[in-house]
């Protein structure tokens, strides 16, 4: 039985935490034969770090950096004490993490004297949140009887392109390089977030990469379980900020996790699913402050249950922009302008709809204002002088409400009772669209009427089956 286990920044958030991940990871070893460990940096670290390698453009806040790297080496200094208690295990730990911010501190005042900030220079400032967090939890576990070491994610075989901050695999190493270590008896720590080219330049794979991270290593061990450990007993039904009584769910289809991961559900990266669906390894997601919850299980088929929507997210922070033009009616090509544009403006496209009629296409991307309004002139641009569409607007006071659950598909009726409960909540929905897979419909709604929109749903389509 090979297990692994991804813990999340506020599982390992200081040096307690970090110890208690160690004792559940102690007493996997006594459930599993082998168990394998992929963690997060602290909590706030992978922040702090994006903050500082733009700060330190400017040579004039040199002292800036200097804080920070002392702000960095109390805390870590901390949590070590905290998590181990051996003194020659503290000692081995304490130099390791002194010299990887020695490390740190060098690059960012070359960074600052260059006043360049490179991608590939960024994700090798990003990385050292993991790199630092890792070597303290493979001490907590020596310190409690274990033999452990840790790993980047390129030592541990996860080999990608020069992509920098969105790295794409290119292959696994993860057989070769991890498998004589669990033979050998040792739990091995693995940095999430991290990959590596064949030159061994680090590379990242993007905020909440550390899931994708675990179901790499997981595929690569070809794995019989992969878990994800972080702050909530699985996966809910909805925000619990937002709706009252939510419910969580005990199991659920790959196809159903997706869907609510790329849709706004925080507790799963989106591209965490395709390692693990690939192979058919289950994913459990797992409490780390309440080990003993079973949290929500992950697999190739989905529970049946009374509630055909299990699950129901939004994503703030969007821009919805409206392209409309009686010229487009028939002219080919014009969707393919339109999404070079958008591909040309690094636009992160969510949803697209086309009406029938040719004459308007929707797209929701994401980010601010900003972005929005150069992508509307980068559109503008391209179709200026055919006069194939009348008008480009935008509208940002948005938000995308998706509901989910695989016991929609061949369910009649149920957009009809979505959109009376939409209009119930006094929501005006602007946009639709609904994937081949039937298990998803998403739709988008002013921002002021989230709330009441998400109690609305929750209420007429889990709380009440």
């Amino acid at each position: 039985m090979v297990t692994v286990m991804k813990f999340g920044g506020t599982s390992v958030g200081n040096g307690e935490r970090i110890r208690n991940v160690a004792k559940i990871v102690v007493n996997k070893t006594k459930e599993d034969k082998d168990v394998c460990v992929v963690t997060s940096a602290m909590t706030q670290v992978t922040n702090s770090l994006i903050e500082i390698s733009t700060q330190a453009l400017d040579v004039r806040d040199i002292a800036k950096i200097n804080n920070f790297i002392e702000d960095l080496r109390i805390k870590h200094e901390i949590a070590i004490d905290q998590a181990i208690f051996n003194h020659e295990i503290k000692t081995e730990v304490s130099k390791t993490i002194e010299s990887s911010i020695n490390e740190l501190e060098k690059v960012l005042v070359g960074v600052s004297y260059l006043g360049e900030l490179t991608p590939k220079s960024k994700d090798f400032i990003l990385s050292f949140g993991e790199r630092l967090s890792a070597p303290i939890l493979s001490g907590a576990i020596r310190d409690l009887g274990k033999h452990s070491l840790f790993l980047t994610g390129r030592d541990a075989g996860i080999v990608t392109d020069d992509s920098f901050s969105c790295a794409k695999v290119v292959r696994l190493e993860v057989l070769d390089k991890v498998s004589p270590i669990l033979k050998d008896g040792f739990i091995p720590v693995i940095t999430g977030f991290i990959g590596g080219t064949d030159d061994n330049q680090i590379t990242t794979f993007g905020r909440g990469g550390s899931d994708y991270s675990a179901a790499l290593v997981g595929s690569g061990l070809n794995a019989d379980m992969v878990e994800i450990w972080t702050d909530v007993s699985g996966v809910l039904s909805a925000d619990p900020r937002m709706v009252e009584n939510v419910k969580q769910i005990p199991r659920m289809s790959y196809i159903e996790a997706m869907e609510l991961a790329y849709f706004g559900a925080k507790v799963l990266h989106p591209r965490t699913m395709e390692p693990v669906m690939e192979k058919k390894i289950p994913l459990r997601i797992k409490n780390t402050f309440d080990p003993e919850n079973e949290g929500t299980l992950v697999t190739d088929s989905a529970e049946t249950c009374n509630s055909v929507i299990k699950a129901i997210t939004t994503i703030k922070d969007v821009i919805l922009i409206n392209i409309f033009g009686g010229g487009m009616v028939g002219v080919s090509g014009t969707a393919a302008r339109i999404f070079n544009v958008l591909g040309n403006s690094n636009a992160n496209v969510i949803l697209i709809t086309q009406g029938s009629s040719e004459t308007n296409i929707s797209i929701v991307i994401y980010d601010g204002e900003l972005e929005a309004k150069k992508c509307v002139r980068e559109l503008k641009e391209e179709f200026g002088e055919c006069h194939l569409i009348k008008d480009i607007t935008f509208d940002k006071e948005v938000c995308v409400v998706s509901v989910v659950g695989s016991g929609m598909k061949g369910s009649k009726g149920i957009a009809g009772k979505l959109f009376d409960a939409v209009a119930e909540s006094g929501a005006n929905i602007k946009m639709i669209a609904q994937g081949s897979s039937e298990t998803n419909i998403s739709f988008v709604i002013d921002e002021e009427n989230l709330e009441n929109c998400l109690k609305t749903l929750h209420k007429t389509f889990i709380e009440n089956n």
